[in-house]
């Protein structure tokens, strides 16, 4: 009989396999579900729809949706149109416009895309622990207190990314002031992240060693699960944020991790959100962007050193 806690990670797994299948799939736009829509809609979305839902998803989010995304809105709102038993795009953003706050979190739920592994861009995890990590080590506990952000944190990777690389930089990692917030504009997906329990295919990149030291795995087949151990799970705190709007925290950070989010906002509002996380780190303090992302002509307050790894001016 499987444990309570197996149930419940049973459970959240499913839920989140499930995001991340359908963020997958949704990646390529022009799928053969786009062209069936695009050829027989069971909803009429006119112009007017698209661009009042894509208005309203800049105005909570800062993610501003391009013209070829109107298939990918079209789907992913349909699904909440049929779970609300609606029968037009009119009376769903009737909905919205009443200020429904669970539908308005829904709403921003099915067009955030989640996709993340552990230890993506892995040279970020290398400069953190060679260069930030290493100094701090070698300076002592004079200089123990550690605050990492990981804003867009998405199903949890990266932040247990960064939390299993602090613990294998410091033997003595109990003994020091390590906090690491992890945040995300999603709430359901944060709740994945929360519950630290993984399928067998999302921990398929991480090394035995790893697996062994930072993971308990029980189940079998198609049911084997991998929870994450207790002590990695404590170095982290799970905070739903909207970058857009002022952040609660006070800082200073040493090291953010900002990755892959800002390529969905335009540059008024990166220009905005990175003055906003400047006012959050002391010279020196490290930003860690997404491999397609940059700072140019959006921030004068960070230098490059490294591949898209910069240093507070």
């Amino acid at each position: 009989m499987l444990s309570s806690a197996a149930i419940c990670c049973r459970s959240s797994r499913t839920r989140c396999q499930e995001r991340h299948e359908r963020a997958a799939a949704t990646m390529n736009n022009q799928t053969a579900e786009d062209q069936a829509l695009i050829r027989a809609r069971e909803f009429q979305f006119t112009d007017s729809d698209f661009n009042a839902l894509r208005t309203l998803v800049k105005e909570m989010t800062g993610i501003n949706l391009a013209a070829s995304k109107r298939e990918l809105v079209y789907g992913r709102i349909s699904r909440r149109l049929r779970a609300l038993g609606l029968s037009s795009f009119g009376a769903y953003r009737g909905l919205l416009e009443s200020g429904d706050g669970s539908e308005l979190v829904a709403f921003c739920n099915a067009l955030t895309t989640n996709l993340t592994s552990f230890f993506r861009e892995s040279h970020h995890f290398d400069y953190l622990r060679d260069e930030f990590l290493a100094a701090r080590r070698n300076a002592g506990l004079r200089s123990g207190r550690i605050r990492i952000w990981s804003s867009a944190c998405s199903s949890g990777e990266e932040p247990y990314s960064v939390a299993m690389t602090i613990m294998e930089a410091f033997s003595d990692w109990q003994k020091w002031d390590i906090k690491i917030l992890a945040t995300d504009l999603d709430s359901d997906i944060l709740a994945c992240a929360q519950s630290g329990c993984y399928t067998a295919d999302r921990v398929k990149g991480l090394d035995a060693k790893r697996l062994a030291r930072f993971f308990t795995e029980s189940g079998a087949g198609a049911e084997r699960r991998y929870q994450v151990i207790p002590d990695l799970a404590n170095l982290i705190t799970f905070k739903q944020i909207n970058l857009v709007h002022d952040l609660p925290m006070p800082g200073p950070l040493d090291a953010i991790f900002c990755r892959n989010v800002v390529i969905y906002f335009d540059k008024e509002t990166q220009r905005a959100l990175f003055a906003r996380i400047a006012k959050l780190q002391r010279p020196g303090d490290l930003l860690f962007l997404g491999h397609s992302e940059t700072l140019f002509k959006v921030s004068d307050e960070y230098a490059l050193i490294g591949r898209t790894v910069y240093r507070r001016s």
